[in-house]
């Protein structure tokens, strides 16, 4: 079975890797871990990875430069901050580079399954986007033309009926205009 995605978690806190790892894994998805941004650069260069979590506080690189770094090298790959200090600075930091999403520690298994499943479905549908609208376009255009055949087939029969009702409904309206006078007239000799 093929994973829905592919997983970076960078963390260096080796449970939190464990966590995400168990969480993700059920539901499908294929996750690695990095310990460090290092680490994490050097897998993210050497495979593809759909998403990345990162940790905002770790040794050497913080979550802010990973996203940074990765962003730079891959603008399209979401990138979710994890963190235990969540500040108004970090989450505008964050922002300022791109990332898809800033959490606070600790999460729980089903706010990791609730955002991986938002960012996967934002994915799938930016990149159906094109081939959707360019299949309801080539649709719109059979419909249209089906419309225009029909009506091309239906103009005598339309036109044949406006000529055999035309006499009918003039003479119903002068019947009716001509009801119209009489009665008026009767009702205003009385």
């Amino acid at each position: 079975m093929q994973a829905l995605a592919k997983v970076l978690v960078v963390d260096d806190d080796a449970v939190v890797g464990k966590s995400f790892d168990r969480v993700l894994s059920e539901k499908g998805y294929a996750v690695s871990t990095a310990m460090n941004g290092n680490e994490a650069l050097n897998k993210f260069a050497g495979e593809k990875h759909d998403v990345v979590f990162t940790d905002m506080k770790m040794p050497g690189m913080d979550g802010i430069e990973v996203a940074q770094r990765i962003k730079a090298a891959s603008p399209w790959t979401p990138v979710v901050v994890v963190t235990g200090y969540g500040t108004p600075a970090n989450e505008a930091a964050a922002a300022a580079v791109g990332v898809a999403d800033f959490l606070h520690k600790p999460l729980l298994p089903e706010v990791i399954e609730e955002v991986m499943e938002r960012i996967t479905r934002k994915t799938i549908i930016e990149e159906k986007v094109p081939e959707v609208a360019e299949e309801a376009s080539a649709s719109k255009r059979v419909g249209r033309m089906l419309k225009n055949i029909g009506l091309f087939f239906a103009a005598p029969f339309i036109g044949l009926a406006y000529f055999i009702a035309f006499p009918f409904i003039g003479l119903g309206m002068l019947v009716w205009y001509g009801i119209q006078a009489l009665t008026g007239r009767s009702a205003s000799q009385k």
